[in-house]
């Protein structure tokens, strides 16, 4: 899979790009804050229809415009696909393929795919679980498209759900403060509470299965990029945290468990009978205490959590190999994902930059970003696209300045 062509308009500091891309390596090269990462975002984006540093998508558009476009045309087994995304400032989301609009954007989800390592992939190991949590729904969706739709129900239901425990919760307190009865609004959503507990049983069962078989098929891929990274550490391992609790038999979470077709009839089963036993913990604190929005992915180095007790240089060696070991898998699926490598060459070591240049160097495309030339392996021969920065009367507008065919070095690494 690669990109043969790019496109921008009005995205963060670009106010026009046109590029034609090519399979092998590909940089970006400019001072740092003149735009380069924005390119790789605005991919990102079209793969994932999310940012990888920022929650929401009004900081995409240019300021003082109310829109603004990327689309690019993929090529991938010989097929050819153009996918563009449209973001309306106060609306919703335009997507298309070859032109024609969609019905919902995420119909465009598993055209592009790509995996980016950054710098704020440090999170991985170092924050909180919902960097995590979106870490594996990314990657989920890149692989099974429709789960995109799983998670949006989900989503939609818990909004609901969490909606009714307040309102639940808010009429039990006033009960016990004034010993009058319930009132109508608490009343009606004890009574409807049980409903929706079977529609968020029954997503979340499905989304819980599509992590458990995920985690399953990454774990050897990560264990082997981390093995390549840091040979003389102690070995890396990941194994699902679910919020089931004790209602779910440890196995289950066990990486090295087969999921097997029954599971999902199962875990709704389960899900639901947690939800019965945390119900009067929910109503109490007007939250949802039970499901995949409160679950996490333990990162282990030996027996020690990686969280907490590794060293810089061990989490930055684990965040790569989650990207890494992504890789590996989608690749293992049988296409070639787009690699993405912002500004992290700089911050890696010689050994940790060789390991990942390997990677680099046998993938069908991937797409750089540098500060400097000399911050990109010797190895990695790439079409250079200089960017630069330049402030206007309607901002700041960035620029590709220059393209050579080889990047040049100065004979480091």
């Amino acid at each position: 899979m690669f990109v043969r062509a790019f496109s921008l308009r009005d995205f963060r500091s670009w106010d026009a790009l046109s590029l034609d891309l090519r399979p092998g390596c590909t940089v970006f090269v400019g001072p740092n804050g003149h735009g380069k990462t924005n390119v790789l975002e605005a991919l990102g984006y079209l793969s994932t229809l999310s940012s990888h540093r920022v929650g929401s998508d009004a900081p995409l558009i240019r300021t003082g415009t109310g829109q603004a476009f990327a689309g690019a045309t993929v090529v991938n087994a010989g097929r050819e696909l153009t996918v563009d995304v449209e973001l309306i400032e106060g609306k919703s989301n335009k997507a298309r393929i070859n032109r024609s609009p969609t019905r919902r954007p995420r119909e465009i989800l598993g055209i592009l795919q790509t995996v980016l390592f950054a710098p704020e992939d440090l999170s991985l190991v170092r924050g909180d679980p919902g960097d995590r949590r979106r870490y594996l729904d990314e990657l989920l969706t890149s692989r099974i498209p429709r789960m995109a739709a799983v998670r949006a129900d989900y989503d939609r239901v818990l909004r609901q759900r969490s909606a009714l425990l307040k309102t639940a919760g808010g009429a039990l307190r006033r009960v016990s403060r004034s010993g009058s009865s319930a009132s109508e609004d608490g009343a009606s959503a004890l009574a409807t509470l049980e409903v929706w507990d079977g529609h968020l049983a029954a997503h979340g069962a499905q989304l819980l299965a599509g992590r458990l078989q995920l985690v399953h098929d990454l774990a050897p891929h990560l264990a082997e990029s981390y093995r390549s990274l840091a040979p003389e550490s102690r070995p890396a391992s990941i194994r699902y945290r679910s919020s089931l609790g004790s209602s779910l038999p440890p196995e289950f979470t066990d990486p090295s468990r087969n999921p097997a077709p029954d599971d999902i009839a199962f875990l709704e089963e389960r899900f639901l009978h947690e939800l019965s036993v945390m119900r009067s913990k929910e109503i109490e604190r007007g939250v949802c205490l039970v499901g995949p929005h409160r679950d996490d992915l333990e990162l282990q180095l030996g027996d020690t959590p990686a969280k907490g007790f590794a060293s810089h240089g061990e989490s930055w060696s684990f965040a790569l190999s989650l990207r890494l070991g992504a890789f590996a898998l989608l690749r293992a699926d049988g296409s070639d994902p787009v690699l993405m490598l912002d500004d992290v060459f700089a911050e890696l070591d010689r050994r940790r930059r060789s390991a990942l240049a390997r990677v680099a160097v046998d993938a069908e495309q991937v797409l750089i970003t540098a500060a400097v030339p000399e911050d990109v392996p010797a190895e990695l021969e790439a079409v250079r696209f200089g960017v630069e920065a330049r402030d206007t009367d309607r901002g700041r507008i960035s620029q590709i300045t220059d393209k050579s065919k080889e990047l040049p070095h100065d004979g480091g690494s």
